[in-house]
């Protein structure tokens, strides 16, 4: 089956998804959209070998390819699961945002291929692949991020989500705003992917109220416990991405001595314990950064991750605190709020084995940030 347009009658879908309401905006949008056969995108993955593959997830596989004309793309291949329907969900979410928005910061998504069963996505390639694999894989990794890159990806996610939040109409929430789901090119400037549990956010909106769906660690904890999305879950998880990639550090990590820690908990302690927030900058820069800079990043971070919603910052507030627009040195930053100060509340009635949170309900698990996206 094939069509030019995607449509009611290619996928099945949800209220909930951004594709309910992006895909009525009609065929203008998608001018620059190519549809692909499958065995154009078979032919370029050389029969998605394995040596293609170049990430994998929850909702399936990429693979790198080289299309007819030479040029290199990124091809994603959704497990479409037919009793949930999650992956078509997602397919279309992620279709529906990327055809109408465009962004130096957003990566791109060039077409699809639809056919029976197969639901694959193809993007630009890109070559420094993402944040949690080549900043956060390995010390020896972090060596190349100078501070300028630092602050350029910083900036660069920042000014991509504000984008999001207040300039697209309607405004988007990512939901899913993550070190693996920022992609890095050839010039290591920061692409934010995965639109798949993207939603749309209308102006005169306080919430709207979704199944809980992120990855622990970056899910802002008021979400967590009411479903009540609103711009600033996409702020929290902008933080504690923030305070990743000046730390160099894992939003989780776990030991067997001392059990798990959590990055936002002990940047906390560090800015309560005389404002030391500067042992927290990565050693792997070996003290080659403006540490005036340095520090007032990581205090954007916490100022993100702020138990009470309403201190948070908007976006372009933040992109303006880390462009020195707004002097952050007399701003007050109170208690982070935590996945783990929620470790025994519940959300529902019913628990997952594939989830953290799922249709009904669960309690929040402690499983790596890396690993689990939940629904």
């Amino acid at each position: 089956m094939k069509c030019w347009f995607p449509c009611s009658n290619c996928f099945s879908s949800t209220p909930e998804t951004v594709a309910a309401d992006n895909l009525r905006h009609g065929e203008q949008n998608f001018q620059n959209f190519r549809l692909f056969s499958y065995d154009e995108l078979k032919i370029a993955t050389h029969g998605f070998r394995s040596s293609n593959k170049i990430g994998e997830g929850g909702f399936g596989s990429v693979y790198m390819g080289r299309l007819r004309d030479g040029s290199v793309v990124a091809i994603k291949m959704l497990s479409v699961e037919l009793e949930s329907m999650r992956g078509e969900r997602e397919f279309i979410s992620e279709i529906a945002a990327l055809s109408i928005i465009k962004h130096e910061n957003l990566v791109n998504l060039q077409g699809c291929c639809v056919e029976g069963a197969c639901r694959l996505l193809v993007y630009d390639y890109m070559e420094n692949n993402s944040l949690a694999y080549s900043l956060l894989g390995g010390e020896q990794n972090r060596t190349t991020f100078s501070w300028e890159t630092r602050r350029n990806i910083s900036l660069g996610i920042a000014r991509g989500l504000a984008y999001l939040h207040e300039e697209v109409e309607p405004h988007i929430v990512h939901r899913d705003i993550k070190a693996s789901n920022i992609l890095l090119d050839r010039d290591f400037t920061a692409k934010i992917s995965d639109f798949g549990l993207s939603r749309l956010f209308p102006d005169n909106a306080s919430h709207i109220s979704t199944r809980v769906a992120g990855t622990l660690g970056y899910l802002a904890p008021e979400y967590a416990v009411s479903g009540h999305l609103t711009r600033k879950s996409d702020v929290y998880s902008f933080g504690v991405l923030l305070l990743e990639i000046i730390s160099g550090r894992s939003v989780i990590k776990f030991d067997l001595e001392h059990g798990e820690h959590y990055l936002v908990q002990e940047a906390w302690e560090m800015y309560k314990s005389n404002n030391n927030l500067l042992q927290l900058v990565d050693p792997a820069l070996k003290g080659d950064f403006p540490e005036e800079e340095a520090v007032g990043f990581l205090k954007i971070g916490l100022l993100c991750v702020q138990e009470i919603t309403r201190l948070r910052p908007r976006m372009s507030r933040a992109v303006k605190m880390l462009t020195n627009e707004i002097d952050t040195k007399d701003l007050d930053v109170s208690q982070p709020g935590l996945v783990a100060d929620v470790m025994n509340i519940k959300v529902g009635e019913r628990q997952s084995s594939k989830s953290l949170f799922s249709k009904g309900s669960t309690s929040v698990s402690t499983r790596s940030p890396q690993s689990t996206t939940f629904f």
